[in-house]
């Protein structure tokens, strides 16, 4: 049984055939592939695009999505084994994941990391857990890193480029300045899927405390000697710019300050001017620009970069639905 918790795990056939599915999805988005099926979308973390086009997308199928929120609309789950169980959970994920693989033919979850310990953070044990218990197909919908975000980027370049190969561009994964520490999941799934394609990949960031995990890294390396392309890590944002084919905007916190976040603010607060701006852009190569979304206008780009013919985020929020609707066909049907 297959799940779909990070690309990584998947070949490249696999990856190539869910792309050419949801191209297929988006001519036509009507089909019968969960006719009579259904999904459990289980969110501990708030939602819009995520929640709204995995339920369309299952009912434009012929499937049906319950949501339940563990906490508001469901019950708190525990995840530790062996725990006493006298705090606020009411039930373990160990029952939790089973009965739910008796009621649906696939579960879904979207559980971000706490923030305050890496070494712990990085295990994705809310995902994993769910995974290990389950016995129907497990969907990532966000926790440490962004699977499904990936492929929709990934389908909104090959829509641009007019071609299913990537290999050659210059793809550009810049850090941009936020208010407040974010999630490293849609850079640490970027980094991946970018490396994954082919393409001439610089992660640009402000510091050396700001790369990734050594997991992801060490994926990007794997993948460029594996698919081609290349991979390495800026701090000059005029030269990674230069002749970039992608931009691809995200924030997320240095890792080495999680738990310490004021250590790490006057670091992070100098550094607003890694806003993608007119002027960068115009330093790349007709770029394209894009972002997972939601994006702080004026923060992480500018109005102008939003509003740009040059801008495909819209494009690639649409692709969720056509990526998701194809991650889905493939694990009910397995």
């Amino acid at each position: 049984m297959k799940h779909f918790l990070n690309t990584q795990d998947w070949t490249r056939a696999e990856l190539d055939a869910a792309l050419a599915q949801a191209a297929a999805f988006k001519r036509s988005k009507a089909g019968d592939q969960l006719k009579g099926k259904s999904i459990a979308l289980v969110f501990f973390n708030p939602s819009l695009r995520t929640r709204t086009s995995f339920e369309l997308g299952a009912f434009q199928l012929g499937g049906h999505a319950v949501v339940l929120q563990p906490g508001k609309d469901a019950w708190p789950i525990e995840f530790d084994v062996g725990t006493v169980m006298d705090g606020e959970a009411e039930e373990h994920i160990a029952e939790v994941a089973r009965v739910l693989s008796r009621y649906v033919d696939l579960v879904a979850v979207r559980a971000f990391p706490k923030f305050q310990d890496w070494s712990v953070d990085r295990e994705d044990r809310v995902l994993r857990a769910f995974a290990k218990y389950s016995t129907v197909p497990v969907i990532n919908l966000e926790t440490i890193t962004h699977p499904c975000q990936e492929l929709a980027h990934a389908l909104a370049l090959q829509e641009h480029f007019g071609t299913p190969d990537l290999r050659g561009k210059k793809f550009v994964l810049t850090w941009t300045y936020h208010p407040k520490p974010l999630n490293t999941a849609v850079a640490n799934s970027a980094l991946t899927i970018a490396t994954r394609m082919g393409m001439d990949v610089t992660l640009l960031c402000p510091t050396p405390e700001y790369a990734l995990d050594e997991r992801y890294l060490g994926w990007a390396r794997d993948n460029v000697a594996e698919s081609g392309g290349s991979f390495r890590m800026s701090h000059d944002i005029t030269e990674a710019y230069t002749g970039a084919d992608v931009v691809y905007a995200k924030s997320w916190g240095a890792i080495p300050f999680f738990g310490r976040w004021e250590q790490e603010k006057p670091i992070r607060d100098a550094h607003r001017h890694f806003i993608v701006d007119e002027a960068k852009m115009a330093l790349t190569n007709n770029g394209v620009f894009s972002h997972c979304l939601p994006l702080r206008r004026n923060v992480k780009a500018t109005d102008g970069v939003m509003d740009a013919p040059y801008c495909i985020a819209i494009e690639e929020a649409e692709n969720r639905l056509h990526v998701q609707k194809a991650v889905m066909a493939a694990l009910a049907n397995q």
